[in-house]
């Protein structure tokens, strides 16, 4: 082979390689939680192909929404779907827990359809703050799905109970993952569910949350949230220098004295936010992954629990219109922007590529228009009242203390307020009024690390990656015919 034969070969395959999909996999079984509680959602299908362009295979859901879920078939993506704490009681008729495994399940159970693997029945049923309002229904909900599963030969799907730290006891005297034990006021509860799952052979399923830990107190050991720097905790002789493996071994330790120390664990949630309090930002949420992802690609596991851990990252998307009532930093989750743009360069492998994630592709944004104060306006003694007007009816989180948008001024604060309740009503010229105290604008008003967003629109159709790839083809021709007319 001449020279000019051999450097043709190799431009050839150097112009294949974007068709080889040639990629660093994510960690090993990790997967992503996607909620929906926007006010302009992404198209599912824009969504799913997002997952798969990052090369995520399992998805955890809040529901079994019908677009969703047909958006997920065909994919191949590992689905839990959920129900959510509101239906338990209903879910407590074995009638009912048949018709919604036979709507939610069954339905998808074909070749081509969705690849459910676990429901979970409810999340976080027994948070204190819930007052016990589904302590006593969550166990015979989950009796009834998982029974109902194997009546409609669904065996291999497991039911599972998604809950967090609250379980636990807290022990004062030495509050150490050896001494953890479930909650006296639940354990029956918890026994007869940790029972049942393990009788089903089913996972139990677990939300670790390290930046609560931070949360709210100052007197927390700062770097202990994370996986670097930490002054270790000894147990036994055991170092613990994160919140991640003590939380995760003081669920070990319970199970183990509740009779169940072998019983697989699923994480069900773990992430970190990125605005609405002072310790949730990029560079925090980046050095938290940067720690667990590394890990779990290791498969290290924890001191009481080696090996492979199944986890999901929480979350995809910022979701605007969660409730903010445990905290502003709700809304703000996501790995990925509301618009599905990616924060920060997160390496899903784990192993140092630093590769950046891939974007929603072909997104539909509103004009190029923003709501902003009017400085013309005579009279302000209202600006106060429609300031509060406004982030009721959409999301201000980001003016919170120690968010990115916290150092406007008062003339900033109510154009930021008034821009994102114009951009919720999809900048509809009557939502840009505010008694002649706001104008529309074509000229960007975001200010420094305050970026004031354009709303998508939420009924684009999914990006088409045929069209992609037919631009990515007649590319690679033109420069290979390039190539050929320059050793012609």
């Amino acid at each position: 082979m001449t020279e000019k034969s051999k450097l043709l070969s190799l431009i050839a395959y150097l112009a294949l390689i974007p068709l080889l999909g040639l990629h660093f996999d994510p960690v090993n079984g990790l997967g992503v939680n996607w909620g929906t509680m926007a006010t302009h959602k992404l198209p599912p299908k824009t969504v799913v192909q997002m997952l798969k362009d990052n090369n995520i295979n399992k998805v955890k859901l809040f529901d079994a929404e019908e677009s969703t879920m047909k958006a997920l078939a065909g994919s191949g993506m590992e689905v839990m779907v959920a129900i959510p704490n509101d239906q338990l009681r209903v879910m407590g008729s074995y009638d009912r827990a048949k018709e919604w495994v036979q709507r939610n399940v069954s339905r998808y159970n074909f070749n081509g359809g969705v690849n459910i693997t676990f429901v979970a029945v409810g999340n976080e049923p027994f948070l204190k703050s819930y007052n016990g309002s589904f302590i006593n229904l969550t166990f015979p909900a989950l009796q009834n799905i998982q029974n109902a599963l194997n009546e409609a030969g669904l065996g291999n799907v497991k039911a599972t109970v998604p809950l967090n730290a609250d379980v636990y006891d807290s022990p004062a005297s030495n509050p150490v993952p050896s001494t953890g034990r479930f909650r006296p006021d639940i354990l029956g509860q918890m026994t007869q569910i940790v029972d049942f799952l393990g009788k089903n052979n089913a996972p139990f399923t677990i939300n670790i949350y390290p930046f609560l830990s931070l949360y709210g107190n100052d007197d927390f050991p700062f770097n202990y949230a994370f996986f670097d720097g930490a002054t270790p905790i000894i147990d036994n002789g055991i170092e613990y220098n994160n919140v991640f493996d003590a939380n995760f071994d003081t669920l070990v330790s319970a199970l183990k004295a509740a009779g169940h120390g072998d019983m697989p664990i699923i994480v069900g949630e773990v992430g970190w936010p990125t605005e609405g309090d002072k310790n949730a930002n990029n560079g925090n949420a980046f050095r938290f992954y940067n720690g667990l992802l590394p890990r779990l690609a290791a498969n290290r596991g924890t001191p009481l629990r080696q090996g492979y851990i199944e986890v999901y990252l929480f979350g995809l998307l910022d979701e605007d219109a969660k409730s903010i009532a445990p905290g502003n930093f709700e809304r703000h989750w996501g790995i990925f922007r509301f618009d599905g743009q990616p924060k920060f360069p997160l390496d899903l492998s784990g192993q140092g590529q630093n590769k950046l994630l891939i974007g929603a592709q072909n997104v539909t944004y509103l004009p190029s228009k923003w709501c902003q104060f009017n400085p013309q306006a005579k009279d302000i003694s209202k600006l106060a009242d429609n300031i509060d007007f406004a982030c009721t009816y959409s999301d201000c989180t980001a003016l919170e203390y120690g968010s990115s948008c916290n150092g406007l001024d008062v003339n900033g604060n109510a154009s930021y307020a008034f821009n994102m309740y114009f951009q919720v009503k999809n900048q509809d010229e009557d939502a840009c009024f505010f008694q002649g105290l706001a104008a529309i604008t074509t000229v960007n008003i975001s200010q420094g690390q305050c970026n004031f967003p354009i709303q998508i629109v939420a009924s684009s159709s999914a990006s088409s990656s045929s069209s992609s790839l037919v631009l990515l083809m007649a590319g690679i021709w033109f420069l290979w015919l390039q190539v050929i007319m320059f050793f012609s």
